[in-house]
C-alpha cells in the first residue's frame, strides 16, 4: 500500500513545524527523542504543547537548549561525523539527514562563492537545527516512509538579522534551495526558513499529489502569529487511491485504422476482460476523419486492456479516467416458443423487471433449425415472457 504525505505550508515551513506536524499526526515525542538520543549533541530536549493560530489548533514543538552548554558552529564534515556516529539512527534516516545538510551546504557555498568544505554552518549548524533535520528524517520513518508531496511554499518578505548580518527575506540560501520549483512570493516576515526549504527540496515533490484517501490530518504550529494567515504547516497522511478498484474508461484516438482492424480491436479487448468496447466516428486534427476507441473495464483488468490497446492498435498512447455507473441486477429465464426454448436476459431493480431481451444466439439457433425468420422467434420469446 502506497502511503502519501501531503504538506501544505499555509504559514510557511520550518524544521520545528515539520516535527510538530508529525507529532500532531499521532507520533510519540518520546519515540522521536529516543531515536535522536544517539546524537552526541548534549543539552537539548523536546518541549511539546498545544497551540492555536487563527483558531486552528495544533501541536507546537520547541527544541529547548541548555544555556550552560556551548553550541559551536560546525562544518559539514563535523555534522557528517555526528550523524554517522549516532547508533540510534537507521541508515535511511542518516542518509536523508545528510542529504538535507548537503543541500544546505551547497546552497550556502553557492551564495558565498566558496567550496562546501569551507562552509561553517551557523544557525543551521546549531543543536536545535541538527535535531530538527535529523528529527524530520525520523518522523518520515515513523510514519512508514510515505511519498511526500508539498504545495508551493510562501517565502515572505522584509529583512532578518542572521550571523552574517541583515539579510533580505527570503534569505539567499532559501531562494537558492528552492530554485526550479514552484514558490509563492507573498507574506510578511520569514515564512520559509533555510531548514524548511531544504526539507522540501530533498524530501518532497513540490506539486500536486496523486489522488489519495486522507486518513489523518496534523497541524504543526509555528512560533510567530501572523496577521494575514495562520502560522501552521498542515500535513495530510493517507493511502494512494487503489487503481485496481472501480470502473475505468480507457480511450485512444485513431486516424489510421481500417474497419477490419477496428472490428478486431473491439473483439480482442472484450476477450482481454473489457466490460464493453465501442468505436465512435470523430473528426481529428487537420480535418481528418478518424475514430475514438473506448473501453470500459474494471480496475483489476485495466492494465491488461491498456496493454492490449497499445499492442494491437496504431495509437501511441491511451488516456483513462475513473467512472461510476448504476447497473441493474441481471438474471436469465428460459421461455418456450413454438420452435423451442430460448433464454431471456432480464434487468431488475428491487425485484421489479425494468428490461428484458431475448438472447440473440439462442434465437438464431432456433430460427435456423426451424427455418423461420429470426424476428419471429425474438417476438415470440418476448410474448412468452409476458405470459410467464
Amino acid at each position: 500500500m502506497r502511503k502519501i504525505l501531503y504538506l501544505e505550508p499555509v504559514g510557511g515551513i520550518a524544521g520545528d513545524m515539520f516535527l510538530a506536524a508529525g507529532v500532531d499526526l499521532g507520533l510519540s515525542p518520546e519515540a522521536i527523542a529516543q531515536a535522536l538520543s544517539g546524537l552526541q549533541v548534549p543539552g537539548w530536549k523536546l518541549a511539546v504543547s498545544r497551540a492555536a493560530r487563527h483558531a486552528i489548533s495544533g501541536t507546537h514543538l520547541d527544541v529547548v537548549l541548555d544555556e550552560r552548554e556551548a553550541h559551536p558552529h560546525r562544518a559539514y564534515k563535523d555534522i557528517q561525523r555526528l550523524i554517522d556516529a549516532a547508533e540510534t539512527l537507521s541508515p535511511k534516516v542518516k542518509a536523508r539527514a545528510l542529504e538535507v545538510f548537503r543541500a544546505i551546504g551547497e546552497a550556502e557555498a553557492k551564495v558565498h562563492g566558496v567550496p562546501i568544505e569551507e562552509i561553517h554552518f551557523h544557525e543551521v549548524g546549531a543543536v536545535d537545527s541538527i535535531v530538527d533535520i535529523c528529527g524530520a528524517a525520523v518522523v518520515l520513518e515513523l510514519l512508514g516512509d510515505p511519498e511526500v508531496y508539498a504545495a508551493p511554499p510562501p517565502l515572505g518578505s522584509g529583512t532578518i538579522r542572521v550571523a552574517h548580518g541583515n539579510m533580505p527575506i527570503p534569505v539567499p540560501a532559501t531562494l537558492e534551495l528552492l530554485k526550479n520549483v514552484p514558490v509563492r512570493f507573498e507574506g510578511v516576515g520569514e515564512l520559509t526558513t533555510p531548514t524548511g526549504a531544504a526539507l522540501l527540496k530533498v524530501l518532497a515533490h513540490i506539486g500536486h499529489p496523486p489522488d489519495f484517501i486522507v486518513e489523518r490530518v496534523g497541524y504543526g504550529v509555528g512560533t510567530k502569529d501572523f496577521k494575514d494567515r495562520p502560522n501552521v504547516l498542515r500535513a495530510s497522511l493517507g493511502r494512494a487511491e487503489d487503481k485496481s478498484e472501480g470502473l475505468w474508461v480507457v480511450e485512444a484516438n485513431l486516424d489510421d485504422s481500417t474497419p477490419q482492424l477496428l472490428g478486431y480491436l473491439v473483439e480482442r479487448l472484450l476477450a482481454l476482460g473489457a466490460l464493453d468496447a465501442w468505436v465512435t466516428p470523430a473528426v481529428m486534427k487537420k480535418g481528418r476523419p478518424g475514430h475514438l476507441l473506448s473501453v470500459m473495464v474494471e480496475g483489476g483488468k485495466r492494465e491488461a486492456v491498456m496493454d492490449g490497446m497499445l499492442r494491437e492498435s496504431t495509437t501511441l498512447g491511451v488516456r483513462f479516467h475513473r467512472v461510476e455507473r448504476q447497473a441493474l441486477e441481471r438474471d436469465w429465464v428460459e421461455v418456450e416458443t413454438p420452435w423451442g426454448q430460448v433464454r431471456v436476459k432480464r434487468g431488475l431493480r428491487g425485484g421489479e423487471v425494468f428490461n428484458a431481451h431475448p438472447e440473440f444466439e439462442d434465437c438464431r439457433r432456433v430460427a435456423e433449425a426451424a427455418g423461420v425468420p429470426l424476428k419471429q422467434v425474438m417476438a415470440a420469446a418476448v410474448a412468452a415472457l409476458g405470459r410467464a
